[in-house]
């Protein structure tokens, strides 16, 4: 079974960072992409960003130029930096894994259980 496990969450000020990340373990044949999406609370779950094992990079208007996400293939390992953080930063960050667990398998997107991030004075 596939776990994905988010740890770098915490309280900054605005104008501070964090890091997040996320590593995914279990069995795993091919991984695709893997990326962050954020809920606060009474919004909708958002993209954050999203990163394929390519290379190929995107990430939400309200982020850019402020968050840089990068991954680590051999170890399925996603990262997120976040500079120049803001109050509306504020939200539960997920890590996602779009994923083939075996051969066969068709590829699936996993969840991890959420990071809490609270920028605030």
């Amino acid at each position: 079974q596939v776990q994905l496990v988010e740890s770098g969450g915490g309280l900054a000020q605005p104008g501070g960072s964090l890091r997040l990340s996320c590593a995914a373990s279990g069995i795993i044949f091919s991984m695709n992409a893997m990326g962050w999406f954020r809920q606060a609370p009474g919004k909708q779950r958002e993209l954050v960003a999203s990163i394929t094992t390519g290379g190929t990079i995107n990430y939400a208007e309200a982020v850019k130029g402020r968050f840089t996400i990068s991954i680590d293939n051999a170890k399925n390992t996603v990262f997120l930096q976040m500079n120049s953080l803001k109050p509306e930063d504020t939200a539960v960050y997920y890590c996602t894994a779009d994923l083939r667990e075996r051969r066969w398998n068709t590829v699936n997107k996993y969840w991890g259980r959420g990071t809490q991030v609270t920028v605030s004075s």
